[in-house]
């Protein structure tokens, strides 16, 4: 069996920021297990810009995103498989993983960091009726037909959900010369974010119509059209709004699910919200040693948000794994719960322990709704401690407030903290 300081499993923009942090914060022994034939993950695709704002302060496009941390892997000489498939993680940090080269292998870790990434869910989870023809795909699948293998998936496009790769395809299908009909969206508001309305929909004239799902598909062996009806507040479609769209192409971008299987697999707690692991301040799931970042742990927005909460990981696991923790501190591990609460869906981490816990931590949310003129409010216990203003906070943007460690040691007998959204 080989024996690593850390794996990390999946090498996209949250595995290799991963590396690289643990890397300069001193562990040596660091192995990379990455699926694909590359590493770079779903940024490979992404040939659209907007990437690197935060991390480089400058515009990139996914590839070359990916390619600046490549190089500094490369440059850390940080060990790495491709073509490798983790089969199974267990509680002792045993890894299973198989490629062609070596077969199955076993890794033992000191610290594991998930770094998996996130799926798309597929159309069997809408319960949309009609047959099942050609020509219906999620919209990762067919950004990375267009972008990377060079097939148009079709000519007259219709989208069920806008989520930021629904809108970005329907930009990218227009500059490849299909007709893109229309945008239908089962909530009241956007999933992506506004940028993209503006840039991907507004700009190409391409209409976006809110709390509209798709009732019925038409076609046996290819798509011949959709039918759109609005819903009530409950989401059911209201007889007498349908209207028909030909098409011969429908996309689905209708959300992402973390790909937390092996997580589940070896006894990670996963939160029900977020489909990924509960964490405390360091990233830390239940297991001591095992680490989560990056869409994994909760579907972001912006890629520099997963490289910097990557990058959190890794110093975080380099610390666990070198055991520097002052005398007395392993003694006092009394968490500090964090609640969601009013508009706020869930936050990341869930728990903190100010022992543990840097000057600064950042705490990132999202809300439930779209909310005008509003508070983003905290409390420790029932003592509002911070109100911040708002314009407005929509589900499809992530929100984070800063929590300071000399802020909560003025407060040593408090048991929660709570994030609320309340009018301004």
């Amino acid at each position: 069996m080989k024996n690593y300081d850390i794996v990390i499993i999946g090498g996209g923009p949250a595995g290799l920021a991963a590396a690289v942090s643990a890397r300069e914060n001193g562990i040596d022994r660091i192995i990379i297990l990455e699926r694909d034939k590359e590493l770079g993950g779903i940024l490979n695709q992404c040939i659209h810009n907007g990437f690197g704002l935060h991390t480089f302060k400058e515009e990139l496009t996914g590839p070359e995103y990916a390619a600046r941390f490549i190089e500094q892997v490369v440059a850390h000489d940080i060990e790495y498989n491709l073509n490798t498939m983790v089969m199974d993680i267990s509680r002792e940090k045993i890894v299973t993983a198989m490629n062609r080269e070596e077969g199955l292998f076993k890794i033992q870790a000191k610290a594991v960091i998930l770094a998996m990434g996130c799926r798309e869910r597929p159309r069997g989870a809408l319960n949309i009726p009609g047959y099942r023809p050609a020509g219906i795909f999620s919209a990762g699948t067919a950004q990375r037909l267009v972008n990377m293998e060079g097939y148009l998936p079709g000519r007259e496009v219709v989208i069920l959900g806008s989520g930021d790769i629904g809108l970005i395809m329907a930009r990218r299908m227009t500059l490849e010369g299909a007709k893109v009909k229309v945008v239908a969206e089962l909530m009241p508001y956007s999933g992506g974010l506004k940028r993209n309305i503006v840039q991907c929909l507004d700009d190409y004239g391409i209409p976006l119509k809110l709390s509209h799902t798709v009732v019925d598909i038409k076609g046996k062996e290819r798509v011949e059209g959709v039918t759109l009806a609005k819903v009530d507040d409950k989401g059911k479609p209201i007889p007498g709004t349908e209207k028909y769209y030909s098409c011969d192409t429908l996309l689905l971008s209708v959300g992402l699910i973390p790909e937390n299987e092996l997580s589940g697999g070896m006894g990670v707690e996963l939160n029900p919200v977020t489909s990924g692991p509960r964490v405390n301040e360091s990233l830390e799931t239940n297991i001591e040693g095992v680490f989560a970042c990056g869409n994994v742990l909760h579907v972001h927005d912006l890629v520099d948000f997963v490289s910097e909460e990557a990058m959190t990981a890794g110093k975080n696991a380099a610390s666990y794994v070198q055991g520097r923790c002052e005398q007395g501190m392993i003694l006092s591990r009394e968490e500090i719960c964090i609640k969601a609460e009013s508009g706020v869906r869930y936050t990341v981490p869930e728990t903190i322990c100010p022992a543990y816990m840097d000057d600064k931590l950042k705490v990132r949310f999202r809300v439930g709704g779209v909310y005008k003129n509003c508070c983003v409010c905290v409390y420790f216990d029932d003592e509002n401690v911070s109100s911040r203003k708002k314009a407005v906070v929509a589900p499809g943007e992530m929100e984070e407030i800063i929590l300071t460690k000399a802020q909560i040691l003025e407060h040593p007998d408090m048991k929660t903290i709570t994030l609320k959204i309340e009018e301004a």
